[in-house]
């Protein structure tokens, strides 16, 4: 089956011959501040035209999964031989250091999971987080606007020390350039968009001898063409497609669709607001209050600064984003506390007949009482918004090609657990990978890949089942589903079980809450 891509907004196609299809869109320059790399061993901004390269994985998209994806090659005694092509058009990827220390914080941030700390530790990236901003949390705050109920997570209820750790995403992105830049993994980096995508069927011949020029090799279909914006080609035993949101599309792209790989999903009629705020002492916790047009988010990102994710509806959000500072700090409070309902208060929660049925096997503690978040006092960035959806890919791999994180899928922020599933993409497809080179499998091939389809893919489809009927869950504003919220809250909140599962569960574990 051919196999066609092609990297921007406008596409044209034309017919180059009976068996391949290329893809063509007019060329346009990128940014001339994409330097080269330490060496030319490991970067470097190929003259336009140039001979074409081989290798055996070309990685499409130097975000951070894409990156993450090169590290754990190059952590793996079976792939750190690999030769691997990033191509993205990201000037920071040219630059050897990005990040001043005295910068405030970005507003664009991820909440990272003790399983995916765990995924940097071993790949080695975790050690150039530590040297920057991040900070780690122990504890976490739900309630919604109904005053019904809450949930207040803790570290040590599921025998952890952190529920997880708030980094800007440049922080990683910059963490993981640094651990790829010192591996021996040999790499390249092309500051360049990519044009187009061919690949042949195999050849009829079970066996093709692997001395062949890269032509011949692609003819017999071992391996995938891809021609750059900036003239360069080069060849591929694998195609890996991240997309990374700077330079390209995300995951709206067609680069997916005319890969072959279909989607299912829908957008949420909802944009969220994203911008770092300051506070007079310093946050340690989580906060999340569910609100008539969306969740409220209150991340800590260390000395004194907070991030903030707020989804409402897009007139809403225009209206956000303009408002002046004052104002807008003023209604972000106001939704922390009591605005459009009342705190949770133990009255409601432990004497009311209201749920009494849920009384067997609750534990009760002082240090689980509602608390109030700490008052937003300055607005430390811009104020950006974006639209919400969900995607999932049909299928995570075909033949010379897979799909990780944005490619693969897209969710709703509020768990915050995005770009974990792009994380874990990464580590279970270079596992596989690494399987197949220790049979002397193409690493290429389908039925390979479809190992990694097989292991990611229930996996995330859960965990987006999950988001979605949060989402869903409360978009209604409704007498007798409130009542079914509050008390699946409080059953989180109460009983041990249950909220041991759900913090594992979050964690990275990919377990189900309740059948763990």
């Amino acid at each position: 089956m051919n196999r066609i891509i092609c990297y921007n907004n406008r596409i044209f196609a034309t017919k180059a011959g009976s068996d391949v299809y290329r893809l063509r869109i007019p060329w346009r320059p990128f940014s001339n501040d994409a330097a080269p790399l330490l060496s030319s061993q490991n970067a470097g901004n190929p003259e336009k035209g140039s001979e074409a390269k081989q290798y055996d994985i070309a990685i499409v998209g130097g975000g951070m999964v894409g990156l993450a994806l090169a590290c754990s090659l190059a952590s793996r005694p079976l792939t750190r031989h690999l030769n691997v092509a990033i191509i993205d058009s990201n000037p920071a990827l040219g630059r050897k250091h990005f990040i001043k220390k005295e910068d405030l914080p970005d507003p664009r941030v991820s909440t990272i999971t003790p399983a995916t700390i765990s995924f940097f530790k071993d790949i080695g990236a975790w050690q150039f987080v530590e040297q920057h901003r991040h900070a780690y949390f122990d504890k976490m705050q739900v309630w919604d606007y109904t005053g019904l109920s809450y949930a207040k997570y803790n570290a040590r209820d599921a025998d952890k020390e952190v529920l997880g750790c708030v980094v800007e995403n440049k922080v990683l992105l910059s963490s993981l350039l640094s651990r790829v830049q010192e591996t021996v993994l040999p790499k390249k980096i092309y500051p360049s968009r990519l044009n187009s995508m061919s690949i042949l069927p195999n050849s009829s011949s079970s066996e093709v001898d692997s001395t062949l020029s890269m032509t011949a090799l692609f003819t017999h279909g071992r391996l995938a063409k891809l021609e750059l914006e900036d003239g360069n080609s080069l060849y591929a035993k694998l195609v890996v497609i991240e997309l990374a949101p700077v330079g390209a599309d995300g995951g709206k792209s067609r680069v997916r669709e005319l890969a072959g790989f279909r989607t299912t999903g829908w957008n949420y009629s909802q944009n969220a607001i994203i911008c770092t705020v300051e506070h007079d002492v310093e946050n340690h916790c989580a906060w999340q209050r569910f609100l008539p047009s969306g969740p409220l988010a209150l991340l800590p990102i260390g000395d004194k600064f907070s991030n903030i994710v707020w989804t409402m509806s897009p007139k809403e959000s225009s209206e956000f984003k303009s408002i002046t500072e004052d104002n807008f700090l003023k209604a972000v409070n106001h939704a922390l506390d009591y605005g459009y309902g009342p705190h949770p208060t133990p009255s409601i929660l432990g004497s009311s007949d209201l749920f009494s049925w849920l009384k067997g096997g609750i534990s009760k503690s002082a240090n689980d009482c509602f608390e109030i978040p700490p008052k937003v006092v300055k607005l430390a960035s811009e104020r950006m918004a974006f639209p919400l959806s969900l995607r999932h890919a049909n299928d995570y791999a075909s033949k010379r090609v897979a799909l990780i994180g944005d490619a693969a899928h897209t969710v709703h922020p509020l768990a915050g657990q995005g770009v974990n599933l792009g994380f874990g993409d990464a580590s279970t497809l270079s596992s596989v990978i690494s399987e197949g080179i220790a049979v002397g499998t193409d690493i290429g091939e389908v039925s390979l890949l479809k190992k990694y389809e097989a292991d990611r893919k229930p996996a995330n489809v859960m965990m987006m089942a999950v988001l979605d009927g949060f989402q869903k869950a409360y978009s209604v504003d409704f007498g007798p589903l409130n009542i079914l919220r509050a008390a699946a809250f409080h059953g989180a909140h109460h009983i041990s079980p249950l909220k041991k599962s759900i913090i594992s569960y979050a964690s990275g574990e990919m377990r189900l809450p309740l059948f763990a």
